[in-house]
């Protein structure tokens, strides 16, 4: 009987332990999502808001797709609401600042935007803040080919320039920016300017040698990213010169090189020559066999 008692007792304890480490491993299962906010003006217009959403798994992050977020400006009520967004399968969405909070928008010279995440049955609940301070980037050109960026800030109800703020000035192409000197970065003295000298003489315009600069400041922690652009007339005139009737490698069939033309035809005409001296060969093989016979 005591042993029975004892069986009952151990029989009990093992199901105990295998129910909590259960639970702990059902618990155990939620990840913990990462948010990551940025702050976007280009050319001193509409802001907007950039989250990025990733989770940590076997020691690597990686980013995480379809996740709903709700983005706030400063506080967590209806009329500071920004918006909802849903991550992309690269873990990123990005949302415009809409006119609907303008007036807490003017309210203050910083504000903090706020992003949170409900929970799933995956995933924990979570939030994340980013606070920045309005600024502006303007961009001008001087004497000769010289650029002339300047970062202010609103301070109170001016517009102040600042000191210290990295700035990176460019040329807009299509695969990136490029830079319009071996300088990759500028420092803005006491009156909030950087003077960076233009290098890129050779560089293919428009039709009338237009190029794009850029003046632009990269994940600053207090002002966010701030771009400003300015169409100039320094680059190489480019006119386009279409071959589309030409005899050209990328061309339709009847505009294919002679060249490529006589070697796809030598290739077809060795492959049924090489065939038919083949069945040739057969024919007489086999008439041979026969006459032995």
């Amino acid at each position: 009987m005591k042993r029975l008692h004892k069986h009952i007792i151990l029989l009990s304890l093992i199901i105990f332990l295998l129910s909590g480490s259960h639970a702990f491993a059902q618990t155990a299962e939620k990840g913990n999502l990462s948010i990551a906010i940025s702050y976007f003006v280009d050319n001193n217009k509409i802001p907007s808001v950039k989250v990025a959403v990733k989770t940590k798994v076997d020691g690597r992050f990686k980013f995480v797709g379809g996740i709903p977020l709700t983005l706030f400006l400063d506080k967590d009520s209806a009329g500071t609401a920004i918006g909802k967004v849903v991550t992309n399968d690269k873990g990123v969405a990005s949302i415009l600042i809409p006119p609907a909070v303008k007036k807490e928008w003017n309210t203050s010279v910083k504000h903090t935007f706020l992003a949170k995440f409900g929970g799933s049955k995956k995933y924990d609940t979570t939030s994340a803040t980013q606070t920045v301070a309005r600024a502006k980037i303007l961009i001008d050109t001087a004497s000769g080919r010289s650029i002339v960026a300047t970062v202010m800030e609103m301070k109170d109800t001016t517009w102040t320039p600042v000191k210290g703020v990295d700035v990176i000035v460019g040329i807009r192409r299509e695969g990136g920016d490029l830079l319009v000197n071996e300088t990759p970065t500028f420092s803005t003295d006491s009156t909030g300017k950087i003077s960076a000298e233009f290098k890129r003489d050779s560089i293919p315009g428009d039709a009338r040698g237009n190029i794009t600069l850029v003046a632009k400041i990269v994940d600053n922690d207090n002002y966010g990213n701030l771009s400003i652009e300015k169409r100039v007339q320094w680059g190489r005139k480019f006119t386009m010169v279409s071959n589309f009737n030409e005899r050209t490698l990328f061309a339709t069939r009847s505009k294919a090189p002679i060249w490529l033309l006589l070697m796809a035809s030598s290739i077809i005409i060795a492959v049924w020559v090489t065939l038919v001296m083949l069945v040739l060969n057969i024919l007489k093989i086999r008439k041979l066999a026969g006459e032995e016979v």
